[in-house]
């Protein structure tokens, strides 16, 4: 590998796997939020909010840090408040008791609208705030930081959309596209002081984890699985340790705890579920800070390569992905080769392909349970030499072939699944 694609995936690298404080839609809102206050220059009076099906299904049900509350108003609300457009996804960091309080009001006053867009990227947050005759617009797009629109009483200040860059979540002429083959040479043969910073992931996620089990949060999906029936159930190996470490994480952090988390391609769920499967059992096998440092680039790297293709957004859910990277580094840790680090991808899309993405939620830290179980069978399989053959459904002989059938089904296939499950979470009459 030359050295400027190594460069490249670096920087790419860096892009994608960053620390993230809350969910990140609706966190992606208050950002947006907190830029168009800023623009304003002052508190808004009315805030109005248009938002695309997906960023309206992935907000409606998490909870948002610090507040004890759910979904977007307060998140909207504390943008314009307090938040910080140059924390970009820590927007909300400087929360107190005293603003959450104002926050509570300017949603009991009626203050804030919220619509949804039609016909847009995925991706998609446009935020009006005004206040008598001053008006501020601001447009997120494609990406949870990517401001691609700021406008001010009607004078455009930002149009990024000229430039190219923007709404089309195709537009990815000049992007590195990775395969297979490049992130496992990427992975295995990088000089290790050029990819340790992927420990600040084990780090950071870690102590997510740690602070979850102080409290209880959501469904407390891994106090039930190191709990009394867990144990007695499932016992007490590197399997359930996996998915202890791995759902308290989730746990928190869906239920609104203000617990930071290093994300992967704009998703935390996802930089969760990419390092602490890998790093629960690294642990337990005691293996070498090398094969940790290279286990998690793997899995990261492979998470990267596949939302390439998916897109930021889709109908899939997030874990389905995550769970890949994190079954690869599993079966590197077991010794495994590029071969049966391919059947390990190959047996995670012929097992848990079609997972739905109905929002974020408490329940989230459920699937990534599944997700994490399927990556240790699928890395259990693989060790053996087992794969899904190109004879059984969507897998072909290609291991990068059987990932594009992943993501067309996940973002093409499931478009009709995905309107459906935003109809039935509006419909709802809690």
């Amino acid at each position: 590998m030359d050295k400027t694609t190594q460069t490249q995936i670096i920087k790419l690298i860096h892009q994608e796997v960053i620390p993230a404080i809350g969910c990140t839609e609706p966190v992606a809102v208050a950002l947006a939020a907190a830029k168009a206050a800023e623009v304003l220059g002052c508190k808004p009076e009315k805030t109005e909010v248009f938002l695309s099906a997906n960023i309206l299904k992935n907000a409606m049900g998490v909870g948002i840090p610090g507040t004890g509350m759910v979904g977007l108003p307060i998140a909207i609300a504390l943008g314009t408040l307090i938040g910080k457009s140059a924390y970009g996804l820590e927007v909300l960091r400087d929360l107190t008791p005293e603003a959450l309080a104002e926050g509570k009001q300017v949603i009991e006053d009626k203050r804030i609208h919220i619509a949804l867009k039609e016909n847009v990227d995925k991706l998609y947050i446009e935020v009006v705030c005004s206040t008598g005759n001053e008006t501020s617009r601001v447009v997120i797009c494609h990406e949870h930081t990517n401001i691609v629109y700021v406008e001010k009483n009607g004078a455009v200040l930002t149009d990024r959309r000229k430039e190219g860059v923007a709404c089309d979540a195709s537009d990815d002429e000049g992007e590195l596209r990775l395969s297979f083959s490049t992130v496992y040479e990427f992975a295995m043969e990088m000089p290790l002081d050029e990819i340790r910073f992927i420990l600040e992931t084990a780090d950071l996620n870690r102590k997510a984890a740690e602070a979850s089990l102080k409290g209880n949060f959501g469904h407390t999906v891994s106090k039930t699985v190191s709990g009394a029936y867990g144990r007695k159930y499932m016992g007490d190996s590197a399997y359930t340790h996996m998915l202890a470490m791995t759902a308290a994480a989730c746990d928190a952090r869906m239920d609104g705890a203000m617990i930071p988390v290093m994300s992967n391609s704009g998703s935390g769920n996802q930089g969760i579920a990419a390092t602490l499967p890998v790093l629960s059992f690294a642990e337990d096998i005691e293996c070498t800070e090398e094969q940790l440092i290279r286990a998690l680039m793997l899995s990261h790297l492979m998470v990267i390569y596949i939302k390439q293709s998916l897109g930021r957004l889709s109908a899939l859910c997030g874990c389905v992905v995550a769970a890949t990277g994190a079954s690869c580094g599993i079966t590197y840790l077991m010794g495994g080769d590029k071969v049966q680090i391919s059947y390990a991808i190959k047996n995670m899309i012929g097992n848990i392909t079609g997972m739905i993405c109905d929002g974020a939620k408490p329940s989230c830290a459920m699937k990534v349970s599944s997700g994490v179980s399927t990556a240790m069978l699928s890395a259990l399989m693989a060790m053996e030499n087992k794969v899904v053959t190109p004879v059984e459904g969507i897998i072909d002989e290609d291991v990068d072939k059987s990932i594009i059938n992943l993501t067309s089904i996940g973002s093409k296939g499931m478009e009709a699944t995905d309107k459906l499950v935003l109809d039935i979470m509006t419909g709802k009459s809690c």
